[in-house]
């Protein structure tokens, strides 16, 4: 057995989604390579060399691939698949895009949101919003699934895996126009330690910021949102977590105002604690809730952020 992981990188350094794929390659069993492809990636590649169990790693870097489109990534991926049993992406916005696309080429069944690898084609994923638990067998000669990240360890470190330089591929039919970019001093959301929710019981946009932010800033947490207040112009769609969002599994994960739809609860209902504030006892929320508070967040959240004050200094 081979597996070939697709790394997750800005190109500038490498993020901790690859090592938690490692850690689901390694439970399908056999050599683990990793792949780094981008745009004056190096650096990302020799943090990949240093993630315990990988044998190798493909460095692929050219202009081609500095935003990761879908179609060079899948004319670089697809000629490699030769050499292994299984491809693994993260189940982020970039491996949601090209795993698709090499799975049809390849000509085979892809496996979406991996949670769990209990042999080396057999595999756990949520369905029904995560409400449902499915093992699925796959019977194609290949593999190619996204991984669900936070549902696996990262990898530790101390790896020495040696650096293969190979081609990156032309030009395609393909080409990266432009992209606008949210920028922020806080954590990013899909991986932070802390993440600071908002629901549609704020109320306005003005309201989301009076609360939230305040309390994310001192608890040095990453601000999210549910659908509801992203539908409703409280948040920006980056801050959405959920079903249809991002992903998350915090240390701690705070929900104000969030009734707690079963799109949300997919989203963080990983996290380690989970701390609810809301004025409705029968919310949703308050089922996956490790600390539940029904209040109304005006009273509440001012006298939890004068408790953190004194906490914290």
């Amino acid at each position: 057995m081979a597996v070939l992981v697709i790394a997750t990188h800005d190109n500038a350094s490498l993020k901790e989604a690859t090592s938690k794929v490692v850690s689901a390659a390694a439970k399908i069993g056999g050599d683990v390579d990793v792949l780094v492809a981008g745009e004056n990636a190096g650096a990302a590649a020799a943090a990949a060399a240093k993630i315990a169990g990988v044998r190798k790693v493909l460095h692929a870097d050219g202009g081609t691939l500095g935003k990761q489109l879908a179609e060079p990534m899948e004319a670089l991926i697809a000629p490699l698949a030769a050499g292994y049993d299984a491809i693994l992406f993260a189940a982020d916005t970039s491996g949601k895009n090209i795993a698709p696309r090499v799975a049809a080429k390849l000509d085979v069944m892809q496996v979406s949101g991996v949670i769990d690898v209990l042999g080396p084609k057999t595999f756990v994923r949520t369905i029904y919003a995560g409400n449902a638990v499915l093992t699925v067998e796959s019977s194609d000669p290949k593999i190619v699934a996204t991984v669900q990240p936070t549902a696996f360890k990262a990898a530790g470190e101390g790896g020495s895996a040696a650096v293969e330089s190979i081609a990156a591929p032309g030009a395609g039919k393909a080409t990266f126009v432009g992209e606008e970019i949210a920028k922020s001093d806080r954590p990013e959301l899909a991986g932070a330690k802390r993440v600071v929710s908002g629901g549609r019981a704020l109320g306005s946009a003005e309201e989301f910021q009076k609360v939230i932010e305040p309390l994310a800033d001192l608890l040095g947490a990453a601000v999210g949102a549910s659908r509801a207040a992203v539908d409703a112009g409280y948040a920006p769609n980056d801050y959405q977590v959920g079903q249809t969002g991002k992903v998350v599994a915090p240390e701690l994960y705070v929900a104000v105002g969030i009734s707690g739809a079963i799109q949300h609860l997919a989203g963080m209902k990983d996290s380690k604690v989970i701390v609810a504030i809301n004025k409705d006892e029968d919310a949703p929320i308050f089922q996956v809730a490790d600390y539940g508070l029904v209040a109304d967040y005006k009273a509440a959240v001012p006298e939890l952020e004068g408790e953190l004050k004194k906490v914290l200094g």
